[in-house]
């Protein structure tokens, strides 16, 4: 009854994994995910007829199932997956699909009409006790693959990390290979009542390597930034006050909600007004500058340069709309590298800046763009002096 009640759990778990495995890729759709959503599947499928073998002792069919599943689709798709995920090369990730179809269909092919040796029990069956040597030979030949391809997978990632601390995507990689580690174990050993228990372990790894693949990931300019300085009261409710706003006439303008109607702009009463000489209208007295500006590089995926340029257009357009403090923003394309998109805004002062990194249209920005984007660099500028035509901001952010 241990072994059942394990079976059943270890199942159970993986359908979960695979409902789970499929909100992910609807949601943040990628070929990864689709990869390793195949790889829960079979596994469940897998563990499935486990649980009837467990029950009503194990015979051809659910032998094959479950060795298919487990043995076979399971440790493949996993590591076909994080090649997805690790490697960007298109030449790469072609030949790994041309390698998977093959070592896709002959061994399933094989695993269904090849004859298998009876005497089950109601323990997980090790897979050389069964099956003949061509089965055998098919699937160690798929397990080689598993191993060069999670592999591969490794050394795409460290490639293109360049930094000397860990990339967070070897991570991701590292549950996943340990998921194919336990599954290729099982279904080779069988080992009894630990087979189920380790089959726990293997979905659970695969769920937590698609849950970080899928959370968005932060940009690498919030890594190292300090939080806000709060120290300086301020009132981000609906009121403003009446006197001078430092110079821009459409203050007044009400801001539209973005996306959701629950989610409005910050809006905040701006610190430190610009001074007014009362007596005799006199225009303020010349002060140093308050603009910032910040120009930020983005190196894109291969095949990602559609996909980035559409979310960069609404953003700019939305920044038109509810941000008048926002000077200027604009994205620019790269002629001579044409996976590079550069990002040139100006703000008003320190103040906008920080209104604009809080807009709910930036923050979406950024998590939509992080599985389009490899690498990015961040540049702050504080401007000592420029000439500019009165018609470029015109041109640039029309409102």
């Amino acid at each position: 009854m241990v072994t059942v009640g394990l079976a059943f759990t270890s199942a159970l778990v993986a359908w979960s994994a695979t409902a789970a495995l499929a909100a992910y890729a609807q949601r943040r759709p990628s070929i990864a995910r689709v990869g390793w959503l195949v790889a829960a599947l079979g596994l469940a499928v897998g563990l499935s007829a486990a649980v009837l073998g467990a029950i009503l002792d194990f015979g051809a069919l659910t032998f094959r199932l479950h060795q298919i599943g487990v043995s076979l689709l399971g440790p493949l798709y996993m590591a076909w997956g994080a090649v997805e995920y690790g490697v960007r090369s298109s030449r790469g990730r072609f030949t790994s699909r041309l390698f998977l179809s093959a070592f896709t269909i002959v061994p399933m092919v094989v695993l269904f009409v090849d004859r298998v040796r009876s005497q089950f029990g109601r323990s997980y069956p090790a897979f050389a006790d069964h099956y003949d040597i061509i089965p055998r030979w098919l699937v160690g030949g798929a397990h080689i693959l598993v191993l060069v391809l999670l592999v591969c997978a490794v050394v795409g990632v460290l490639r293109r990390s360049g930094r000397s601390r860990p990339h967070p995507d070897l991570t991701v990689l590292g549950l996943v290979a340990l998921a194919a580690v336990l599954s290729v174990v099982v279904g080779r050993m069988g080992l009894g009542v630990l087979g189920p228990l380790l089959m726990l372990g293997s979905v659970a790894a695969l769920w937590g390597a698609s849950a970080l693949a899928a959370s968005p990931r932060r940009r690498d300019r919030f890594d190292d930034e300090e939080p806000y300085d709060d120290e300086e009261p301020y009132d981000d409710g609906d009121s403003y006050d009446e006197g001078p706003y430092d110079g821009y006439d459409d203050a007044d303008e009400p801001f539209e909600s973005y996306a959701e109607p629950q989610e409005e702009p910050v809006r905040r009463r701006r610190r430190n007004p610009a001074p007014v000489d009362d007596r005799h209208d006199a225009p303020p007295s010349r002060q140093p500058s308050r603009l910032r500006g910040v120009i930020t590089i983005y190196t894109l995926a291969e095949g990602q340069e559609r996909g980035f340029d559409q979310i960069a257009d609404a953003i700019v357009d939305q920044v038109a709309d509810q941000e008048p403090d926002t000077l200027l923003f604009a994205c620019h394309t790269v002629p001579n590298a044409p996976l590079q998109r550069i990002v040139y805004a100006i703000y008003r002062d320190e103040l906008a800046r920080e209104e604009h990194e809080r807009q709910p249209h930036t923050l979406e920005f950024a998590q939509l763009s992080a599985g389009h984007v490899v690498a990015t660099n961040v540049i702050e500028l504080s401007l000592s002096g420029a000439s500019a035509s009165d018609g470029l901001a015109a041109m640039l952010m029309p409102r």
